[in-house]
């Protein structure tokens, strides 16, 4: 399916969340879907993962993270200063900062007329997985894809030592899909246990996919953590997924 992409500037707190969208070229509704990057925010690499899933018919809405922090426009290297850079970033913000943001997205992807009254999902990676699991608590949203969500065993998020997002699991009204690398070292087996249990014990519904041999970041399209065929294993897993929860 063909795209077309484009900015949107969000207006925050007397600030512009901006914003890419990429959605399919033919007139209509589709799900809309909001994607939250990780701490590099809207890198080249992110584009293409978020112009990809556009291509199978939705519209996706990825915002700059670092908005009140970083001039619109701002991309981080990766190289560790741009991971240095983007640490220093993520830790100055709080979790309550990131809910309004949040709020604010998923309204503004509400009031977008190529979605309408069509299904909201969410999608993040790493950081903006964890972000992703954290707007899963809004009730408009029906499915929400975590691709090596960070933080989500000890609650770290931003300058919150322990923002509570597992204890709200039960909060969560539509479905997830956890997706995590067997030999990502943020999210090691042991943390991966205490998400899984908390999700159990919360009764949230969710699919729960590990990738053999994948590290961590394995479906960013640039550097040596990249794993092509593992990208391409929960690319399909999330297509499908949303599918299902969003246009059945």
């Amino acid at each position: 399916m063909r795209i077309s992409t484009s900015y949107a500037e969000i207006a925050i707190d007397g600030r512009p969340m901006r914003t890419f969208v990429a959605a399919p070229a033919d007139e209509g509704v589709y799900p809309g879907i909001a994607f939250y990057s990780d701490i590099f925010q809207l890198t080249d690499s992110t584009l293409r993962w978020v112009s990809r899933l556009a291509s199978y018919g939705f519209v996706v809405a990825a915002p700059e993270i670092y908005y009140r922090i970083e001039e619109p426009g701002t991309v981080l290297e990766f190289d560790d200063a741009g991971k240095d850079r983007g640490q220093a970033d993520v830790q100055a913000l709080s979790a309550a900062e990131f809910d309004v943001d949040i709020a604010q997205l998923l309204a503004w992807l509400r009031g977008e007329p190529r979605v309408s009254d069509a299904p909201l999902g969410v999608a993040g990676h790493c950081t903006g997985g964890h972000l992703a699991f954290r707007a899963a608590f809004d009730p408009a949203v029906a499915a929400t894809a975590c691709w090596y969500p960070t933080g989500l065993a000890d609650g770290v998020l931003g300058s919150d030592a322990d923002a509570g997002s597992l204890s709200r699991a039960a909060e969560i009204p539509g479905e997830l899909l956890m997706i995590f690398g067997v030999a990502d070292p943020h999210t090691p087996a042991a943390a991966r246990d205490v998400v899984r249990d908390a999700l159990d014990e919360a009764g949230t519904r969710y699919e729960w996919i590990l990738v053999e041999g994948a590290e961590h970041a394995f479906g960013r399209d640039v550097g040596p953590r990249w794993d092509p065929s593992a990208t391409d294993e929960a690319m399909a897993a999330t297509i499908a997924f949303f599918r299902r929860t969003l246009t059945a």
